[in-house]
């Protein structure tokens, strides 16, 4: 984070789970709040959280109980409604009203969950929370080699099945996660909770790349209109993993409920 060449403001507030680090960047009257997936945080998601205060004024959240500056306790499971509350909690404490969250995978579960009125609207990426994850032989050998033995070479083999095809992860990240399974005991996207219809309350869009092999549109279209009566975008050759050639999918993503 000191390395980055745009700038940052950071913060921490006190919740019910613990200290949570907030990285802020850009201005307008529109605030963003990114609320990132497993095992990420704002340090590895700069050139998303730059992409984004181009135009708003953008925050991301370090989840407390994930790898990141936030408190490192977290519940026994993953938890979406213990994330929720954090959630509320770090919108109340930042004084923020008129939020428009972004949520990815784990994060959109999160931003689900989560019941605070200053929420005006929500943008989900390649979301968990609404189906299971499908894992196939191939990816779970690659996983479990990269748990086991995590050197670059295993992240990598194992991240390349994140991206689109014949496209390459970003070495930050093939670095991170390299860091993060020798350091972390990571955890699983959620299952799918009991209801989410009352989140179709305020607006709320969805996007998923079209080869994400974990939440294939195939299956998580037809979830998302049965449990939220919402058409899903799916964008062409992105992955589960958002790389710098993904962030303008993203944007769009954001723009059809921040304007």
């Amino acid at each position: 984070m000191a390395q980055a060449d745009f700038p940052l403001v950071t913060a921490t507030v006190d919740t019910g789970a613990g200290r949570v680090h907030l990285t802020s960047a850009g201005t307008g009257p529109t605030r963003v709040v990114v609320v990132p997936g497993t095992g990420f945080n704002a340090a590895v998601a700069l050139p998303l959280l730059r992409a984004l205060s181009a135009r708003w004024r953008t925050t991301e959240v370090d989840l407390p109980g994930q790898p990141g500056l936030s408190d490192p306790h977290r519940p026994r499971r993953a938890k979406p409604a213990w994330y929720g509350r954090a959630l509320d909690e770090t919108l109340a404490a930042m004084g923020a009203d008129g939020v428009v969250v972004l949520g990815n995978s784990l994060g959109a579960a999160v931003a689900l969950a989560a019941r605070s009125s200053r929420i005006a609207a929500r943008a989900l990426l390649s979301p968990a929370g609404f189906i299971r994850l499908s894992v196939d032989p191939q990816l779970a050998v690659a996983s479990s080699v990269w748990l086991l033995h995590p050197t670059p070479g295993h992240t990598r083999r194992m991240l390349r099945s994140f991206v689109a095809r014949g496209a390459q992860p970003p070495e930050t990240e093939v670095a991170w996660m390299t860091l993060m399974a020798r350091c972390c005991r990571t955890t699983l996207a959620p299952p799918p909770p009991q209801t989410l219809a009352r989140c179709t309350e305020r607006p709320c869009v969805v996007g998923v790349g079209e080869p994400d092999r974990f939440l294939p549109p195939r299956r998580l279209v037809p979830a998302v209109r049965r449990t939220m009566n919402l058409d899903v975008r799916v964008f062409p050759g992105v992955g589960n993993l958002t790389t710098p050639a993904d962030l303008e999918e993203v944007v769009s993503l954001v723009a059809m409920v921040a304007g």
